[in-house]
């Protein structure tokens, strides 16, 4: 379980197919505070540390993964946001998110505002109920309030710290994100269609 308020960013030094999978290196400083087991989300994917060595780590993304995620997409010099699972002895700073990517969504627009940026995405459609205006999402591993909300479409305002210390300044129009919708909107959605 992880909060959406991002550690770090860490670099991609290799990928590697692997049959369906894909080995992924990936070099921070946290690598040295990580077990081998251990879950940790990269773009909100929950991926789990399969090897260690200095301050590079491995973990491997099966064909599911890589097929409901950007993940694939990823290649040595590329940025990954990375957060380490959540402790219950603490404050969530963010929202409660699973690191169980539901779908990708794509960026149609972004707007500087004198400040801060207006991002745009347009999400498949089949999950317009799990989505509300001043609701919570997981774009990217990072917990944002979403605001403007359609059927197939929504926005997200960023602040210069999380566009500082977040890849969401790598994101431009075109581009693919992780989108992890609020596991509440999930249980609501999931009861209301049992009902019916």
């Amino acid at each position: 379980m992880f909060t959406g308020i991002i550690e770090t960013l860490a670099e991609v030094v290799s990928t590697k197919k692997e049959g369906g999978n894909l080995l992924i290196t990936i070099q921070t400083p946290l690598a040295g505070e990580l077990k081998i087991d251990q879950s940790v989300a990269h773009n909100g994917v929950c991926l789990t540390v399969t090897g260690i060595q200095g301050n590079t780590y491995e973990t491997v993304a099966v064909a599911e993964t890589l097929q409901k995620t950007n993940l694939g997409q990823l290649a040595p010099t590329q940025f990954v946001n990375l957060e380490r699972a959540m402790v219950f002895n603490g404050r969530i700073d963010g929202h409660l998110v699973q690191g169980h990517v539901d779908s990708v969504g794509e960026c149609i627009s972004v707007k500087e505002q004198d400040g801060s940026w207006l991002y745009r995405f347009r999400y498949p459609k089949e999950f317009a109920a799990l989505i509300v205006d001043k609701g919570s999402i997981c774009m990217n591993g990072i917990s944002l309030t979403v605001f403007d909300v359609s059927n197939d479409e929504f926005s997200v305002a960023i602040i210069p710290y999380t566009y500082e210390h977040t890849n969401v300044s790598k994101i431009k129009t075109g581009h693919l994100v992780n989108l992890e919708f609020d596991i509440l909107g999930k249980y609501v959605a999931r009861q209301l269609a049992v009902r019916n």
